[in-house]
């Protein structure tokens, strides 16, 4: 487990159209979707903690999860045996950054809809025009999270996040807790969730990013900028994910929401003596 650096509460500013409001997607979505919130797009200011810079992303309209992957969904999209009523409404976990991948992948094929990732060993290709569900990006996380707030949670602790506060041993049913303005439930708290970007390139290898906090974690770390990252095949009892779909980019770019392939690599390219325990991610297509 590893925590990277944290960004400053209230430093994003998050701005949106005041007529478009979150409202569920794909009427017609096909049996075996995930229930999903249409995000109207907007501004979303983001820190580089590390090098304490600022960037604006904006982002286009896309559709993020209402809850966080639970066991009976994972079980529906994998054909695995369904679990109990009430375990099933639990969170998926431990969950690797490939098992989500590759799950994600599964439901759109289940679906009918495109997948959004090419795998290859290690690679992983994100396909920005394809539907297919996927992994958000960090920019989509933390904009579907802050739902048009500016402070570091969307609500109180106590009524929206299952935290150390609550003092469970465990990840609790998903939606039990209040939803923010868009909907969404448990965006921080309950379990760290996977999103598509790399942590840090030049400092973590191929690490990639979690965001929301977990059950067992304080304050400090449930807060809406708050970013963790761990190996994308590590095995942590405190992670899961939720998804989101929407073709974001022309077929066959490599940028969109706030990620892209051109800024990792630039980032992994730092030169002279390293810091120590730096690992840069050379070997990025």
């Amino acid at each position: 487990m590893m925590t990277t650096a944290n960004e400053d509460d209230g430093a994003a500013l998050h701005r949106q159209n005041p007529a478009l409001l979150a409202q569920p997607d794909f009427p017609a979505a096909p049996a075996g979707a995930v229930p999903l919130v249409l995000v109207p797009g907007g501004t979303l200011e983001m820190r580089d903690a590390r090098s304490g810079s600022f960037r604006a992303v904006t982002l286009v309209p896309y559709s993020i999860g209402r809850t966080q992957i639970t066991v009976a969904e994972w079980a529906q999209a994998s054909g695995s045996p369904e679990a109990p009523e009430r375990a099933g409404l639990v969170p998926v976990h431990p969950v690797t950054w490939f098992d989500a991948i590759r799950w994600c992948n599964n439901l759109s094929s289940r679906t009918g809809i495109r997948p959004a990732y090419t795998i290859s060993s290690r690679e992983v290709t994100w396909d920005v025009g394809a539907d297919g569900y996927r992994l958000p990006t960090e920019a989509e996380w933390e904009f579907a999270c802050r739902a048009g707030t500016l402070t570091p949670t969307y609500g109180p602790l106590p009524d929206i996040a299952w935290t150390a506060a609550d003092r469970v041993e465990a990840p609790r049913q998903v939606a039990l807790k209040a939803p923010n303005a868009f909907g969404l439930f448990d965006m921080i708290g309950n379990v760290w969730e996977w999103c598509w970007d790399y942590a840090d390139t030049a400092r973590y290898g191929d690490y990639r990013t979690l965001r929301g906090g977990g059950w067992a974690d304080k304050a400090w770390s449930t807060r809406a900028s708050v970013r963790r990252g761990s190996a994308p095949d590590a095995v942590l009892e405190d992670i899961g994910f939720r998804v989101a779909r929407g073709a974001v980019g022309e077929p066959g770019a490599r940028e969109a929401q706030g990620w892209s392939a051109a800024a990792d690599r630039r980032r992994a390219d730092i030169t002279g003596p390293l810091p120590i325990g730096w690992t840069p991610h050379r070997e990025l297509p």
